[in-house]
């Protein structure tokens, strides 16, 4: 078996430290805020570097006691500083009381065992335990939190290895001395220990930062698809969600309808409130919209002030009934100082799956139209599609 040195691991391992911390960082100054964490782990894996370089000075003329502490405080302020990257990652509260406890019992632990009663394989163990927390709480996050992706199934695996890594020697230093807890020699237990701890650095690291890429591209999918000012769905979005929704109603032989939705006298309002006023107004009729909706229903912007609304499995009478519900609601008193306003709504249903998206589209804008022609603040239903055969002796 070979047995790899000590200080070359160590050697290695900070500097791998050092350059993800910076990989992290430059991600953090250039991904979208909505990611959070970046700053954390980089700051982490710093840490993890300095806390090397203090340990490297025990010996010298500041003696063991002052870097072993240094190296030990710094060292367990990365992992918190880990632990909180992951819930700021997830969307989760930062557990700084934790931090900050679990940082005072090593310092408890470490100061009491290495100055008052030295005894290096119970230091080794309170360490390694309180480390062990910091991990664990992170196998849960990502447990509870993670998607099901590749990404997230591959940093909980690496979580889980280092936690079970690091309880390993903590049991092993309580149980069996210091001969199995120091790392200063060369031992076949140094040296799987050396290598996977230190070489888990860069993996959790790299895990990470494949979490935090998936949920960038997870961002810019999203925002590819949703309308930014109103974040319901955009032409884009609309067509993919009316593909699935057509290949369904194909498969099942189902109907379904559309709504064409478009604000009265909008430019009104922009003339008088502003257009500050206006782009609220938008998003409060989004809003209002998406409550009147189910779950199985889908709303778009189409620009302007032009939504769209879809309804699968859904006919007339219940579309109609549908629109009612979204018209009553809007001409409710707003708040936030928003002017009183209504819509008009063309209604068009979908019988034949051999009618396309620009098809009922156009079927009800046309009924849209006449709403606004007819006084505005109402509902019109457009005529049926014309069937293939009409279509052809037209």
């Amino acid at each position: 078996m070979i047995l790899l040195d000590p200080t070359t691991i160590i050697l290695m391992a900070t500097l791998m430290a050092g350059a993800m911390s910076v990989v992290l960082y430059s991600a953090h100054l250039s991904f979208p805020k909505e990611i959070k964490g970046l700053k954390q782990w980089a700051g982490g894996l710093l840490l993890l570097a300095v806390g090397s370089v203090c340990f490297s000075l025990r010996g010298g003329i500041l003696g063991n006691i002052l870097p072993l502490i240094c190296a030990n405080s710094v060292l367990m302020w990365a992992l918190g500083l880990t632990l909180i990257g992951t819930q700021k990652l997830y969307g989760q509260r930062p557990s700084w009381w934790l931090f900050h406890l679990i940082w005072a019992l090593a310092m408890l632990g470490v100061g009491y065992w290495l100055i008052v009663e030295p005894n290096f394989a119970a230091r080794v163990a309170v360490f390694s335990f309180l480390c062990f927390i910091f991990y664990a709480c992170q196998v849960v996050l990502i447990y509870r939190f993670g998607e099901p992706h590749f990404s997230s199934k591959f940093f909980g695996a690496l979580m889980f290895l280092q936690s079970v890594v690091v309880l390993t020697r903590g049991i092993l230093a309580l149980y069996m001395g210091s001969e199995h807890a120091t790392l200063l020699t060369v031992g076949p237990f140094q040296s799987i220990y050396l290598a996977t701890a230190h070489f888990m650095i860069l993996l959790l690291a790299v895990g990470f930062m494949a979490v935090a890429t998936r949920r960038l591209q997870t961002i810019l999918e999203r925002r590819s698809t949703l309308d930014p000012l109103t974040q319901v769905l955009n032409r884009r979005g609309f067509a993919d969600i009316y593909a699935k929704e057509h290949a369904l109603m194909l498969r099942e032989s189902t109907a379904m309808t559309m709504l064409s939705i478009d604000l009265d006298y909008f430019k009104k309002i922009n003339d008088r409130y502003g257009h500050a006023t206006g782009d609220r107004v938008l998003i409060d009729v989004a809003e209002v919209i998406g409550k009147a909706l189910r779950v199985s229903d889908h709303v778009a912007r189409f620009g302007g002030e032009e939504f769209i609304v879809l309804l699968p499995n859904t006919g007339l009478d219940r579309a109609r009934h549908i629109a009612e519900r979204i018209q009553t609601a809007l001409r409710e008193p707003h708040g936030q100082g928003l002017p009183a306003y209504t819509v008009s709504i063309g209604i068009a249903c979908q019988a034949s799956a051999d009618e396309n998206l620009d098809g009922i589209l156009m079927r009800a804008d046309k009924a849209l139209y006449s709403a606004k022609e007819l006084g505005r603040d109402r509902i019109e239903i457009a005529a049926e599609a014309p069937s293939p055969k009409q279509a052809v002796r037209a």
